[in-house]
């Protein structure tokens, strides 16, 4: 057995000492967006410190608790806090939880984000449904020697985010009179904001927001098969002529005033799978 597997399954031990059940559906919550965890009928929650190999969150508004609990009928296991590269983690570390996630039974991850929106429709507070991703970060989680076992060498990413589950979040943000964007995320490696010529140079590439995380998870999920949507909050507006500064409180605050309108979605979208 690999020394990852080996690490998965005593990380397992100590969650099997809270809970028994398998679970479904993955949740993994962005910065500021932490509110969906009000909609779960929380059975146990741990805190990441007590859990072999995972790391610590050490950004504002990331709690670190796993939360284990059901959303309808669904067994859910949500991330109340994510890691990030400029933490110092490794690719390795920050997709670990995804990894155990699929070892408790996980076929579905969602996946959220606050991001700086660089297509000029966008508007401070909007909802993008990610239909597709650039990876800028210098490094990709699956570098080393594959685990065959959870994946393959070479996982196809022709469908990073699920067709059927961005048609459902689609169809139940009309229904929900939500407005919404589908459109391509990149990820840089942060944790400093974009200059006016990086945020030309990424709108020039193709994206249409720009962030810090998201990308390594679905990577990773991609490899074990699972199916993934991708939700962001645009938390401030990157129009290089018209850019102003921002601090993470704006962004923060944003992200939260925009978080009920996401959670109903991901809510709705999870009762259906």
């Amino acid at each position: 057995m690999s020394e990852l597997r080996n690490k998965i399954n005593e990380t397992l031990s100590v969650i099997r000492q809270y809970t028994k059940e398998d679970y479904t559906v993955g949740i993994i919550l962005g910065t500021g967006l932490g509110g969906l965890v009000k909609k779960i009928e929380i059975k146990q929650q741990i805190d990441y410190s007590k859990l072999p190999y995972f790391p610590i969150s050490t950004v504002e508004s990331h709690l670190g608790k796993l939360i284990f609990g059901k959303i309808g009928k669904k067994n859910v296991i949500a991330m109340q806090g994510r890691f990030h590269y400029y933490e110092g983690y490794t690719m390795q570390q920050i997709t670990y939880p995804v990894r155990v996630m699929k070892a408790l039974g996980v076929e579905t991850l969602l996946v959220s984000n606050a991001c700086g929106g660089m297509n000029p429709t966008y508007r401070r507070g909007d909802i993008m449904i990610m239909s597709d991703h650039i990876n800028l970060l210098g490094d990709n989680p699956l570098i080393g020697k594959n685990e065959d076992e959870l994946g393959p060498r070479f996982p196809d990413m022709s469908e990073p985010y699920n067709y059927e589950l961005i048609k459902y979040a689609e169809e139940v943000a009309n229904r929900n009179k939500i407005a919404v964007h589908k459109g391509v995320y990149v990820a840089v490696p942060g944790p400093n904001l974009e200059t006016k010529a990086e945020y030309r140079f990424l709108s020039l590439i193709g994206a249409d927001v720009v962030g810090m995380s998201t990308i390594p998870e679905d990577i990773v999920a991609n490899h074990m098969g699972m199916k993934v949507l991708g939700i962001s909050i645009i938390t401030d507006e990157c129009c290089p002529e018209t850019l102003r500064k921002v601090n993470v409180e704006e962004i923060i605050s944003a992200a939260m005033a925009a978080e009920p309108k996401m959670t109903l979605i991901m809510k709705e979208v999870i009762e259906r799978i």
